[in-house]
């Protein structure tokens, strides 16, 4: 069975990231798919009998969120109408709480193959001091994420572009990416980006995206090498100069400082390219 999460926020980014996710699993048999709604509640945090704090809403909301949730369980029911009849399976749940929080959560329980789920991305201050739950489900998910900002049709892919720098033994990774390929019927361009500051030879280059290719059995795939200011520019604008489909990258999910210092180039490549990007934490 193929396990799909879509976290979903009834937004027109959401929407995208579902219509995507049932395009896609009309294609494929024994496809489950678990929309999750999170209901984020005003909080006040007590110190309990074992030390924890405890989620309390205020009375006066109280009444607006009772009206909120049956409002989205309706939408949810009619959601799951909707979808009915069809070969894959959708379920719906709501949650209250914490929306990455929550989603985290989800992700550890359902073991999903995949999440999808729809971005707005975030630049300049906004970026660096709240960042986007996709930001942070894309640092923190031992499954792959697919962030999707646009409507777009599946059908159309042809050219998913893989960035990396081929170095080391990814087996996993590289079993993922050849199921992303399947999945969408795509050629593959693996590219390397060169920059001033690591700079090495097309020789070099070439030779390692080579023996990447031959040791995994890569199939219509294209080497490329890419000069760039920085690996994050030069992935987005190479993506925009052969008109990609897709951007395929791994993550090494740091977080805490190390995150804060050192920042995250998967992270700023979700937040700024235009196109659907998915990634892969790698340990």
């Amino acid at each position: 069975m193929i396990k799909l999460l879509v976290p979903f926020d009834f937004s027109e980014q959401a929407q995208n990231a579902l219509d995507l996710t049932t395009h896609l699993s009309s294609k494929f048999d024994n496809v489950e798919i678990t929309v999750l709604h999170v209901i984020e509640v005003p909080s006040t945090s007590g110190m309990g009998t074992m030390g924890g704090g405890e989620m309390i809403p205020e009375y006066e909301n109280q009444i607006f969120f009772i009206e909120l949730m049956n409002k989205r369980k309706q939408q949810f029911k009619d959601m799951e109408n909707k979808y009915a009849g069809n070969k894959y399976r959708l379920n719906t749940k709501i949650v209250l709480g914490n929306a990455f929080q929550n989603i985290s959560s989800a992700i550890v329980e359902e073991d999903p193959d995949m999440v999808i789920m729809g971005s707005k991305g975030s630049s300049g201050m906004e970026e660096v001091l709240l960042g986007s739950n996709a930001e942070k489900v894309v640092r923190t998910s031992h499954c792959p994420v697919l962030t999707v900002k646009a409507n777009i049709n599946p059908d159309s892919f042809k050219k998913i572009v893989f960035a990396n720098d081929f170095r080391e033994d990814q087996d996993e990774l590289a079993q993922r990416l050849k199921n992303l390929q399947k999945w969408f019927d795509a050629d593959l361009y693996l590219v390397l980006i060169n920059t001033p500051g690591n700079f090495e030879t097309t020789r070099e280059s070439t030779a390692r995206i080579k023996t990447f290719v031959r040791k995994y059995a890569i199939e219509h795939a294209v080497a490329e090498i890419y000069n760039s200011v920085s690996e994050e520019v030069g992935i987005v604008e190479f993506a925009e100069d052969i008109d990609a489909d897709m951007i395929a990258m791994a993550t090494h999910g740091r977080t805490g400082l190390v995150h804060l210092f050192t920042g995250s180039i998967a992270e700023d490549v979700v937040n700024h390219a235009k196109r659907p990007v998915w990634t892969f934490k790698i340990k």
